[in-house]
């Protein structure tokens, strides 16, 4: 029961990291605990992760479709106690920033490159939970770094001619 507990604080941190609001998550996590119990048996365990984020994933974009919503929050942002106030506000912009330049992606990009580098997952874990060939993940990361890069640079640039 701790290795689920684990896994579902990893996915809810994954749909807060999505952008999706701290209630819609909560709520996500606990429909996703609800069909795991359900349907444990049939579920192999390497693959636990990734199908918890998935049927996480589906139950929110399916509020969303009943709801007619897409809501992104983007103020959440875990702050230590010790940081002092100007390092605070420098990382919530840059997380503005970042989470801006994600939603300009496809959204496989940004999901991509979300589960490699905020979550760590491995080609073949992502491979699994989005369920296309390990080879294509790495070609879709490859030209997900390329765009979020372009698109980066071209952020700085507008922001140098601003100034």
């Amino acid at each position: 029961m701790d290795n689920l507990n684990k896994e579902l604080n990893i996915v809810y941190r994954y749909l807060l990291k999505k952008g999706v609001s701290h209630e819609d998550a909560e709520d996500a996590v606990q429909e996703t605990a609800y069909k795991y119990l359900r349907f444990s048996d049939s579920i192999r365990s390497s693959k636990v992760r990734s199908w918890l984020i998935r049927v996480a994933l589906n139950y929110y974009y399916d509020q969303c479709r009943k709801n007619n919503k897409y809501i992104l929050n983007l103020e959440e942002i875990v702050v230590e106690e010790r940081e002092v106030p100007d390092s605070i506000i420098l990382k919530k912009e840059r997380a503005e920033e970042f989470h801006i330049l994600l939603s300009k992606l496809k959204p496989l990009f940004s999901e991509l490159l979300l589960l490699k580098y905020e979550f760590n997952f491995s080609y073949v874990e992502i491979s699994q939970l989005i369920g296309i060939s390990t080879s294509s993940v790495k070609t879709n990361l490859f030209r997900a770094r390329k765009k979020f890069k372009l698109l980066y640079e071209e952020d700085q640039h507008d922001k140098k001619r601003d100034i």
